[in-house]
């Protein structure tokens, strides 16, 4: 049990947050933060998706001021429940908008981006442009939009906290030495379940077999992602643009054990690295109290160390980390294509329409058909991110 100290003689002032992706694993991580300190956190809005049965229990549970759905319909079907439930003073919304409403609601203190995918990221950039700072647990969007989201947090002076374990590692990580002594930021990956797999196995890995990752449980896709290593590749681009840093500053380091989330090493030869359990609850934490670091019980048993390795990632094996490199070189368009083509080609592999091996292959391909673009707006992101997912669509049938 996650638990929080107050040392300070001082009330804690509430924060109200407003949570982008409720239903999904990061969601409900933050829900159970909130649940166990009441006296520093409480909910504003639940940004659902399409669980119509987990929002309305969240809904119940927590009464936030709005939650949005995906769609009208399933907003519908949850104001229903809520009316023959008398749950009344909450508003119902749905799609982008209604999304985009959540993560701007005067209310909200903080704003928690967990959804998947492009899908979150108008709702994010509006966070931004209201002011609200956000824990960012959404990749895809920094992948996506990266230049776009920190310069308007730059020019208004909002934090973009991470959530993602190995980018809040680098965060703690540079908190101690100057922007211009940073020579490398490493980051570490499991390496997944193949890694040690002969390659000419590679094109008969089954869906289930792929969904078995060593160490975290996660959302299917990101799962698919860890297995081809091209998670690792879109965490190499949201590092270049959340810290500033070229894609030759970025390394990536095999470390099977995942106790060492990230390192950090600096010009004079120190590398500094940030080690934890493996428990999402520990980065939301750190997210939601910066810059605090409240005393809690998620302690790590340092009898785990006897034991680490570390290893250079193969490329053979993991093609898509090495065009994920070559998308964070060209930036702009190539990013944008990376993302969309892996999302509609993992797809299509748990849906058995192309072997574990087409998923390499139909990003590859897409990404070749890229133009060189550097888009300035959303809209411009967002046509971008359309285009490529036709491109991967007629690939993959």
């Amino acid at each position: 049990m996650l638990k929080l100290f107050n040392i300070h003689s001082e009330p804690i002032p509430l924060k109200r947050i407003a949570i982008l992706g409720s239903t999904g694993s990061i969601g409900q991580s933050t829900l159970s933060i909130v649940e166990q300190f009441p006296e520093r956190y409480a909910v504003a809005t639940l940004a659902a998706g399409r669980n119509v049965d987990e929002a309305f229990r969240q809904a119940e549970r927590w009464r936030p001021r709005m939650v949005s759905m995906g769609s009208e319909e399933l907003a519908s079907r949850l104001a229903a429940k809520l009316k023959a439930a008398g749950i009344t003073g909450i508003d119902v919304v749905h799609g982008t908008e209604g999304t985009v409403a959540c993560s701007t609601h005067p209310e909200a203190d903080f704003v928690v981006s967990a959804i998947v995918g492009v899908a979150g990221l108008e709702a994010t950039h509006a966070a931004i442009l209201a002011g609200k700072p956000v824990g960012l647990a959404n990749k895809e969007c920094m992948v996506a939009a990266g230049e776009i989201l920190t310069r308007a947090a730059r020019e208004r002076n909002v934090l973009i906290l991470p959530i993602d374990s190995e980018h809040n590692a680098v965060h703690q990580c540079l908190r101690v030495g100057q922007h211009d002594e940073v020579k490398t930021i490493w980051l570490t990956a499991s390496g997944g379940p193949f890694r040690q797999t002969p390659l000419e196995q590679f094109a008969a890995i089954t869906p289930e077999q792929a969904l078995k990752h060593p160490t975290w449980v996660m959302g299917r896709r990101i799962t698919i992602d860890s297995a081809t290593m091209l998670n690792k590749g879109l965490e190499v681009i949201e590092a270049c643009r959340l810290f500033d840093v070229p894609p030759s500053k970025v390394r990536v380091m095999v470390h099977p054990q995942s106790t060492v989330h990230s390192l950090v090493e600096y010009v004079d030869g120190s590398i500094l690295a940030q080690i934890s359990v493996t428990d999402m609850r520990l980065p939301i934490l750190y997210a939601l109290a910066y810059p605090e670091r409240p005393a809690s019980t998620l302690t790590f048993d340092l009898s785990a160390l006897r034991h680490l390795e570390f290893e250079e990632p193969d490329f053979e094996r993991f093609p898509c980390l090495r065009l994920a490199f070559e998308a964070a070189e060209k930036g702009g368009a190539h990013c944008i294509a990376l993302n969309a083509a892996d999302e509609v080609a993992v797809e299509a592999f748990l849906e058995r329409r192309i072997p574990f091996t087409g998923i390499p292959d139909t990003i590859g391909r897409v990404l070749a058909s890229t133009p060189e673009a550097h888009p300035e707006t959303i809209a411009e992101v967002l046509a971008e991110d359309r285009e490529a997912r036709q491109r991967a669509l007629a690939l993959v049938g």
